[in-house]
């Protein structure tokens, strides 16, 4: 079985890279004078830097379905775009009359949206090619109007450039509107592939102190599932507890790797000796499954430690004195067979 099923309502996505540029080494930990990066729903699924020089994966998925061969064709254009924003930068800083001892920075996104519906069909929604420089817009292409809009007058020249070249606009709004939409297409369905084979949930059920120091704070826990529609629930003795039993949720949240996590908890007596589990039902795996706790009283292994440390301790206390002659052996032999008694 499939580990998600179709949706019945329209979901967005959308497919970006962004590239930034400095005019110089930025000395500064983790921070390159180039960057750029792809991002699938907001999530980074590749990366490349000035210092390492490489595109590289950042999901899972990217790095097992695509060849050696589009990561290196990456890794050259990105190269490319690395030299050709160090001339554009120094361009802007001419152009503005700027000085080069200063730090100024060069910023391109473009990508596209698309609404999926109920099988899998991806619409273009709309797309952006933009430029921003020293933190303000600079540049942006209409992709309706079919051409570039300055928002400073130092962008004008080149507007005025760039809106003669009809091929360029032409490359643009193809690449927005049949391109990206092709290559989001790719990943998506990539990334649902890589998800049906890990996607029913880890489920834990544990108890940590609560602020109230004869209470424990019960909490269920479900991670690591797609799609998202789960339900929940703690039960004592059967029964499903409620937000009037004190019931609270975190609600369905996202990971890192595309899949999802909720937690639910409640705070119950330390003393309780009900049978306390945590359902969950997962649609999408075809999951169902009910984790008991194991409600050691958390007393009880305090005390277990307690008693334990001070066996330690007397031994030791014992082993000093009988080798300072102050007691005899036969004392000592008698502690400890008391001790096993």
């Amino acid at each position: 079985m499939l580990c998600f099923s179709p949706v019945s309502f329209l979901e967005k996505h959308s497919l970006t890279y962004i590239y930034t540029a400095f005019s110089h080494p930025v000395k500064l930990p983790g921070i390159h004078e180039f960057t750029a990066m792809g991002l699938l729903d907001n999530r980074m699924i590749d990366y490349y830097d000035s210092t390492v020089q490489k595109k590289i994966p950042k999901q899972k998925w990217m790095e097992k379905r695509l060849e050696k061969e589009y990561w290196e064709k990456g890794t050259q254009s990105r190269q490319s775009k690395q030299q050709w924003f160090k001339v554009n930068i120094d361009i802007l800083i001419n152009r503005m009359r700027q000085t080069s001892n200063d730090t100024h920075v060069l910023q391109w996104m473009h990508g596209c949206e698309g609404l999926e519906d109920g099988h899998g069909k991806l619409q273009f929604m709309s797309g952006v090619d933009m430029y921003n420089y020293d933190g303000d817009d600079f540049l942006a292409f209409d992709d309706e109007r079919q051409v570039w809009v300055a928002t400073l007058d130092a962008a004008v020249p080149t507007k005025r450039k760039w809106d003669e070249v009809t091929a360029l606009k032409d490359y643009t709004k193809g690449y927005l509107e049949k391109e990206c939409m092709e290559w989001m297409k790719t990943f998506l369905s990539y990334s649902k592939q890589q998800l049906r084979n890990a996607c029913s949930p880890d489920v834990y059920l544990f108890a940590s102190e609560a602020k109230e120091k004869a209470n424990v704070v019960l909490t269920c826990l479900a991670t690591g599932f797609y799609p998202k529609d789960i339900t929940m629930n703690i039960r004592r003795d059967g029964r499903i507890l409620t937000k009037d039993d004190g019931v609270e949720s975190s609600g369905v949240r996202p990971n890192n790797d595309d899949t999802h996590q909720r937690r639910d908890h409640v705070e119950i007596l330390r003393t309780d000796v009900a049978t306390y589990t945590c359902e969950i039902i997962h649609p999408g795996s075809n999951m169902h499954v009910e984790k008991p706790w194991e409600n050691f009283p958390i007393a009880a292994i305090v005390a277990i430690a307690v008693i334990l440390v001070l066996l330690v301790l007397i031994g030791i206390i014992l082993f000093v004195l009988y080798k300072r002659g102050i007691i005899g052996k036969s004392s000592v032999s008698y502690f400890f067979l008391s001790a096993e008694s």
